[in-house]
């Protein structure tokens, strides 16, 4: 659950250009990649094999 405190946090942080939305997978072509550590995998992958990252 976000508290003001995070929105205050992803404020700041967005406002210096950096992230704050929770990482998913990135398409490349036909296939899905980690953004971790770059595996590419199936459109029906989960989980990444390679690195074992997962969205939250």
């Amino acid at each position: 659950m976000a508290t003001a405190n995070d929105d205050v946090l992803d404020e700041f942080l967005d406002e210096r250009d950096h992230e704050t939305d929770s990482p998913s997978w990135e398409r490349e072509y036909n296939k899905k990649q980690c953004p971790d550590c770059g595996g590419l995998h199936g459109l029906d992958a989960v989980a990444c094999s390679v690195c074992g990252w997962q969205p939250t």
